[in-house]
C-alpha cells in the first residue's frame, strides 16, 4: 500500500498538511478549550461551535493503535493492503473544510437539512467542521489519487443517547476504474445509458465484492451472512447499504455506491467512473468490542484503556455502573424551535455527564396552538457517582439557558 507524502488541502484557507505515513504519526496533544477557541470559536455571526466541541478536536482517537477505533481502522487498512489495487492512505486532513468541499462538490443542495446550523457546526458562513470524510473525496480526486482511504473525526449536532455523540470517526474509500476496465469506454454523457450499461454493472459488482470481503475480514468470519439494500445518497448513483447478520440480528454497517457522474465532472474526470463507500468506526467497534456507550471511546479512565491492545479485538468488560440521576424539563416552544438546538444546549452544559435526552411528552394546546415538550435528562458519569448538588446546578443552568437562548417558556 503506498503511503502518501505531504498533500496540500487546496480548498481550505487554513489548511494543515496531511502527515506522511511510512510510520505511525505522533499523536497530537489534547487541545485545551483556551487553545481551541482561537481557531474554532471565531466570533463570526454564524459560528455555533461551543467550547465543549472545540475541545474534542484533535484527540485523534483513530490514530491510537491500542484504542478500539484505531484497532478497527488498522484492520480495515490491512484488508485493503492485501488487495491487488494499491490504495493511498490519508488520516491527517484538517477537520475544518469549506461548504464547497462538504456539500456543493457532493451534490448536497443549499436547502438540504444537513446544511442547517441545527445539524452542522459552522466556524463562518463558508467554513465548518466536516460532517463526513467524503468532504475530502473531490480534493483527492483532483490531486490525481485514483484509489484511496481517508479516515478522520467528523462532527454533527445530533440527539443524545448511548449510540450518538457530536464527534465520531469515519472512513471513506474510493476507487476509479481504468479505460480498459470500462471496455474502452470514455463517453458517459448519456446518464440513462450509463446507468443501464454493463460498465456500470462492473463497477457495482466490484464494489459489492470488495466490501463483502472487507466486512468478513473485519468480523473475522468468512461465513458472515450479508445482504444489500438499495438506498439514496446525493453523491452516488446507484447507492447501496450493506447489512450483516450478527448475534441474531441484522445490523447496518456501511453505505456506498457508484460515484455520481456530476461529482466526477466537477473534478475534471468526466471520462472516468468508480465507486465510493463510507463507514463509521464507532458503529463497528461498539458491535465487535461490545461497548455499550459511545461516550466510553472518549474516556481517559485506565480501566477502559487497559482492556485493549494493538491488533486484537476483545470483549469489553464493564468496570462499573454508576446510578443515573433523572431530571425533567418542560416548556412551551416558539415556532422556530428545533429539537437539535436543545440537545446541543444540554450537551454544552452537561457534557459527557448527560447519558440521554428523551422527549417523554408532547402536548399541543387546541386553543392557542402552542406546543409543549417535556424532556427527561439522564445524568450518569462513566467514572464516578454524581451528587444532587452538582446535578441540580447543571439542571438550573439548563433551564436558564433554554429560556434565554431558545426563547422557550418554562413550565
Amino acid at each position: 500500500m503506498r503511503r502518501q507524502g505531504v498533500v496540500m488541502l487546496l480548498a481550505v484557507a487554513r489548511a494543515l498538511r496531511p502527515v506522511a505515513r511510512s510510520t505511525r504519526p505522533k499523536l497530537r496533544p489534547k487541545s485545551t478549550v483556551a487553545e481551541a477557541e482561537s481557531r474554532f470559536i471565531t466570533g463570526h455571526p454564524d459560528c455555533n461551535v461551543t467550547p465543549y466541541i472545540a475541545n474534542l478536536v484533535g484527540r485523534d482517537l483513530h490514530k491510537k493503535s491500542a484504542h478500539p477505533l484505531g484497532i478497527i481502522k488498522d484492520r480495515i487498512e490491512a484488508y485493503f493492503e492485501g488487495l491487488e489495487t494499491s490504495y493511498d492512505v490519508f488520516d491527517g486532513e484538517d477537520p475544518v473544510v469549506t461548504t464547497t468541499q462538504c456539500f456543493d462538490d457532493l451534490n448536497i443542495p443549499p436547502e438540504h437539512p444537513g446544511r442547517s446550523k441545527s445539524d452542522t457546526y459552522y466556524l463562518t458562513d463558508t467554513e465548518l467542521l466536516r460532517t463526513h470524510t467524503s468532504a475530502h473525496q473531490s480534493q483527492h480526486l483532483r490531486q490525481g489519487h485514483e484509489a484511496f482511504l481517508c479516515t478522520g473525526d467528523v462532527y454533527r449536532r445530533d440527539e443524545i443517547d448511548a449510540s450518538h455523540f457530536p464527534a465520531f470517526h469515519q472512513m471513506e474509500g474510493v476507487k476509479l476504474f481504468s479505460e480498459a476496465e470500462m471496455n474502452g469506454r470514455t463517453d458517459f454523457s448519456d446518464k440513462e445509458a450509463w446507468l443501464a450499461s454493463p460498465e456500470c454493472d462492473i463497477v457495482g459488482k466490484d464494489l459489492k465484492a470488495t466490501l463483502e470481503g472487507l466486512i468478513k475480514y473485519v468480523f473475522d468470519d468468512p461465513d458472515l451472512q450479508t445482504r444489500w439494500r438499495d438506498d439514496y445518497f446525493p453523491f452516488t448513483e446507484p447507492s447501496f447499504e450493506l447489512d450483516v447478520f450478527y448475534q441474531d440480528e441484522w445490523l447496518e454497517v456501511l453505505g456506498c455506491g457508484v460515484i455520481h457522474a456530476d461529482v466526477l465532472d466537477r473534478c475534471g474526470l468526466a471520462s472516468r467512473r468508480g465507486w465510493a463507500f463510507g463507514l463509521g468506526l464507532e458503529r463497528l467497534a461498539m458491535v465487535l468490542f461490545a461497548i455499550p456507550d459511545i461516550r466510553l471511546f472518549w474516556t481517559d479512565d485506565e480501566r477502559f484503556h487497559k482492556q485493549f491492545k494493538e491488533g486484537t479485538v476483545s470483549t469489553f468488560k464493564p468496570y462499573s455502573k454508576y446510578p443515573p440521576v433523572f431530571k425533567d424539563i418542560a416548556f412551551w416552544c416558539p415556532e422556530s424551535y428545533v429539537e437539535n438546538d436543545f440537545n446541543e444546549l444540554a450537551r454544552s452544559i452537561g457534557g459527557e455527564l448527560i447519558e440521554r435526552v428523551e422527549n417523554i411528552d408532547t402536548f399541543t394546546n387546541p386553543k392557542t396552538g402552542k406546543t409543549s415538550n417535556c424532556y427527561r435528562i439522564t445524568y450518569r458519569s462513566m467514572d464516578r457517582s454524581l451528587t444532587d448538588v452538582e446535578i441540580n446546578a447543571l439542571q438550573d443552568s439548563l433551564r436558564d439557558e433554554a429560556a434565554s437562548a431558545l426563547s422557550v417558556e418554562l413550565r
